[in-house]
């Protein structure tokens, strides 16, 4: 205990004496944790390890820097939380941080000291992952600045309807529902994903567990937590949280029906395609899975006859029925889109990019596991021919539509859950004894892979909300949410010296398809004025998605309009003066971030607006 505290108080006279000598909180904050961290292994590990004669394991103390580099990353989420969004005064939110140093790190070297070997399939280890997996999504997603898609959907939510020009509306519900709990804020916002990450867990755990047993069950929900989209999933407030949560349900469902012999559970397999429908189209993929599955298995036939299934899909369009209603009163506009608004597109093979977007959002080793496990599923596997179809019939579609149109990385997601059974087992039945050869290392490298991801998540996610030392901010905001707060601070100050002159409140305008429109709104002080006073470059005669619909009710008259670009060009006289009575010069400012320098921006006021002579083709 006396080294415990020892070291935990060797790290708060450190912070205390860095923070006032001038050091960044990120700089005070990875310089006490170093020294505390450094003084709790020499005081409390170090003996212990000799003792047991693993003085000199490498293998040990890289298990080691593997639990420091996490308890570093959840002790920044816990400092960053207290002191940039709660307002804590620095030195009383570093004690909490220290705790929660300690919180990790004891048990952490306790569960390194007494294990040689790490193994997914270890109970210990595998809930420590969905531990950590789970609190870095908790403590970071009210601090990470929003993406312009989080921002985007935050606007659906300020428009509330049935439907939208480019998604169905179950991911604005759900960022309403957490606005009015938690406010208007990154984690009113972004709870929704965590809690649909919740659900996703749930189901393919209970969906594994069915399928192989309790030890795959465990594997899978370290995969949930590892694997890039899921994680991101449960983090960003996208279209993907509740169609993952959706999908991960329907296939419980249908297991449960198809195989398990229950014919209640065809109708929770409706509920859950109408829900995941309401939240992204794709999962009407699995509807082909479920009729295939029947036609190809001769013990599922007889659900031709049965009046479950077909309720279900009864049930489904049902829960489905406010989005076609919307549609039926907007020309179609939402299924036009995702039809054939993208099939219309230029042609462009993209079958490259589908293959590397698997690669990514498996890794390397799960792309290598699944194709291995394919190869040496039993013959005639019901529980093999259920999954394979679960991922190869959606696939098939996006290669199909990759031939000759541009895919999006995350769009193949979702499939991905049926594939996560399957790794599960594999990487039981590949650690299993007699095992040998490509099979054994592929369970050998599942560990480094898993704490990899894991580590690379964290340091991603401590580099968004703290920083890190040396290391700046990329110009490209859509892709690294940094800058977007000063952003919005630094337009709003431009707005409130219009607003003053003018004594009219101006139009913000941003000048891209809706990236800097809905991040201006959503960083505005004020968004009661921001929600109405905002729009996009569909102004402009350009496309703005829901923008060019919302503009609508937007009421200009005599009102300046301030336009926000990055790019000087996108507010060039050729595209502002058919619009205006007079335009003013261009002018520049520039985003930082703690003292570093990020980008800039430009922008200047237009007066006298006219409205194009008729709605513009690339609105929608």
């Amino acid at each position: 205990m006396i080294g415990i505290l020892l070291a935990a108080l060797a790290d708060l006279i450190v912070f205390i004496f860095c923070w006032r000598a001038g050091l960044r909180l990120v700089d005070a904050h990875l310089l006490s944790g170093g020294v505390g961290i450094l003084l709790l292994y020499l005081l409390k590990v170090r003996g212990p390890a000799v003792a047991a004669g693993r003085g000199g394991d490498v293998r040990l103390h890289i298990h080691l820097l593997v639990v420091s580099a996490i308890a570093i990353f959840l002790r920044g989420a816990v400092l960053g939380m207290l002191a940039n969004v709660w307002g804590w005064p620095a030195q009383l939110a570093i004690g909490c941080a220290i705790l929660a140093t300690l919180a990790v790190a004891l048990p952490g070297y306790r569960f390194a000291l007494a294990t040689t070997t790490w193994k997914l399939s270890n109970p210990g280890l595998a809930v420590g992952f969905v531990i950590v997996g789970f609190l870095l999504r908790l403590l970071y997603l009210g601090q990470l600045e929003l993406l312009p898609e989080d921002a985007y959907y935050w606007n659906y939510s300020q428009h509330l309807d049935l439907g939208y020009l480019d998604h169905p509306p179950m991911v604005a519900w759900i960022i309403w529902l957490g606005t009015h709990v938690f406010g208007g804020v990154e984690f009113g916002v972004r709870i929704g994903a965590l809690c649909c990450a919740a659900v996703a867990m749930l189901f393919s755990y209970r969906l594994t567990r069915n399928l192989f047993g309790e030890d795959s069950a465990g594997v899978a929900l370290v995969l949930l937590q590892v694997l890039p989209f899921f994680f991101l999933a449960g983090l960003l407030m996208t279209p993907d949280a509740p169609l993952t949560a959706a999908w991960s349900a329907t296939l419980y469902f249908l297991e449960r029906a198809l195989l398990g012999g229950r014919a209640r559970a065809w109708l929770w397999a409706g509920v859950s395609i109408g829900l995941g429908l309401i939240s992204k189209y794709t999962i009407g993929m699995l509807v082909p899975v479920a009729f295939l599955f029947v036609l190809l298995d001769p013990e599922s036939r007889r659900w031709l006859l049965r009046w479950q299934p077909y309720a279900a899909l009864g049930l489904a369009l049902l829960i489905f029925s406010p989005v076609i209603i919307w549609n039926a009163q907007h020309e179609w506009a939402s299924f036009a889109f995702q039809t054939s608004r993208r099939l219309a597109e230029r042609p462009r093979f993209s079958l490259h990019r589908l293959l590397l977007s698997a690669l990514v959002l498996l890794t390397p080793t799960g792309f290598l596991s699944l194709f291995t496990a394919r190869l040496s599923r039993r013959p005639r596997s019901r529980q093999w021919l259920f999954l394979q179809l679960a991922v190869a019939v959606p696939l098939s579609v996006f290669v199909v539509f990759s031939i000759r149109h541009d895919v999006k990385i995350d769009w193949t997601g979702a499939l991905w859950l049926g594939a996560v059974p399957a790794l599960a087992t594999s990487i039981v039945e590949f650690g299993k004894p007699g095992v040998t050869g490509f099979r054994a290392w592929l369970h050998r490298a599942w560990s480094p892979t898993a704490v990899l991801m894991i580590l690379l998540l964290g340091t991603g996610l401590h580099y968004l909300a703290l920083g890190l030392p040396g290391v700046g901010y990329s110009t490209h905001l859509e892709l690294v949410p940094v800058g977007w707060r000063d952003l919005g601070r630094q337009v709003q100050g431009i707005a409130n010296e219009l607003r003053r002159q003018s004594g009219r409140e101006p139009v913000i305008v941003g000048m891209d398809r809706y990236e800097l429109a809905s991040q201006l709104t959503f960083y505005a002080p004020d968004h009661g004025r921001s929600v109405p006073g905002t729009s996009s470059r569909n102004l402009f005669g350009a496309q703005g998605l829901m923008y060019g619909r919302w503009a609508s009710s937007l009421e200009i008259g005599d009102r300046l309009l301030l336009l926000v670009a990055w790019d000087p060009h996108d507010i060039a006289d050729e595209f502002t003066v058919p619009y205006a009575g007079s335009v003013g010069p261009m002018q520049t400012g520039y985003l930082a971030r703690d003292g570093v320098p990020i980008r800039d921006f430009h922008y200047r006021i237009v007066k006298g607006y006219r409205k194009p002579p008729s709605p513009a083709a690339g609105n929608d």
